[in-house]
């Protein structure tokens, strides 16, 4: 068993830490508001700590779940943060969903002093954390890797590594281009099945044994139809992760005209007051 900290109770972060505390690994969590972190003690035992500083000091794996690039530079590379006191050969998992520019930059800032770094975005929003089945996308060296992977086995029913740091973040700005696509085409075919007076649920039952099947239709086909938008990931963070996938583009040249679409009718979404309602809520446009 791992000695682990576990920086970023959000959504995701909150349940994370409690699958790898009921794999019996030792788990100590930081928190930007520390009633978080004491609520997570409270309930699953272990330690919290006033800084990430504090939380990684002495622990084999440190791993961050918070907003931003931003943001993962400020717990990792900032004062206070988990690179000042982490020791010679542990490991640092970063599972935000940042750039790739942001992953190779902590890869460097990790590697000066000795410490490995794994970029690990996550693909299964709230419900695939709380039910410990996120597919995670890993970015570094196949030697941590190896070594940090049966820890992430505790939440996870997939961990691969895709490659060199910053492979986890490109491979999550795919994941999230492909669903962005899929939720539009989604959104139109329900709009349509209900202004052409079919029973859409009916309708999903039946086409969803074919051809037009996903993880989309599946999970989110029905609750879109009965307009239910309070399944976790929400509209902002898309907008995010969206925006990220598109600057990157940019760089490598990629042509993504149907992601840029859906960016902008997800803004709309956000200024319409849905910026919390989950990525479903797309159809509310139609």
């Amino acid at each position: 068993m791992a000695k682990v900290a576990f920086i970023g109770l959000g959504v995701m972060g909150f349940p994370m830490a409690r699958h790898l505390k009921d794999k019996g690994h030792e788990v100590t969590v930081y928190n930007r508001t520390a009633a978080k972190a004491a609520e997570w003690v409270k309930q699953h035992g272990g330690k919290s700590a006033a800084t990430p500083a504090e939380a990684a000091k002495g622990q084999d794996i440190v791993m961050t779940m918070v907003g931003n690039d931003d943001d993962v530079f400020s717990v990792t590379t900032g004062p206070g943060g988990v690179l000042e006191t982490m020791s010679k050969g542990a490991i640092l998992i970063d599972h935000t969903t940042a750039s790739a520019d942001c992953a190779r930059k902590v890869f460097a800032a990790a590697k000066a002093k000795g410490i490995d770094f794994i970029d690990a975005p996550v693909s299964g929003g709230q419900a695939g954390a709380e039910n410990g089945k996120l597919t995670v996308m890993c970015g570094g060296e196949a030697g941590p890797f190896e070594k940090a992977k049966p820890v992430m086995d505790s939440y996870a029913r997939a961990v691969t590594l895709l490659g060199p740091a910053g492979a986890g973040q490109l491979t999550k700005m795919v994941n999230q281009i492909c669903i962005a696509g899929l939720v539009q085409a989604l959104s139109e075919g329900i709009a349509f099945a209900e202004k052409a007076g079919l029973d859409a649920d009916l309708v999903l039952d039946v086409i969803s044994k074919g051809a037009a099947q996903s993880w989309q239709m599946e999970n989110r086909g029905k609750t879109m139809h009965a307009r239910k938008f309070d399944f976790g990931f929400a509209v902002d963070w898309m907008r995010k992760d969206l925006g990220i996938a598109m600057a990157e583009a940019k760089r490598n040249g990629a042509k993504l005209p149907v992601t840029t679409i859906v960016a902008g009718y997800y803004d709309e979404v956000s200024k319409a007051g849905g910026n919390r309602w989950d990525t479903s809520s797309l159809i509310t446009r139609l």
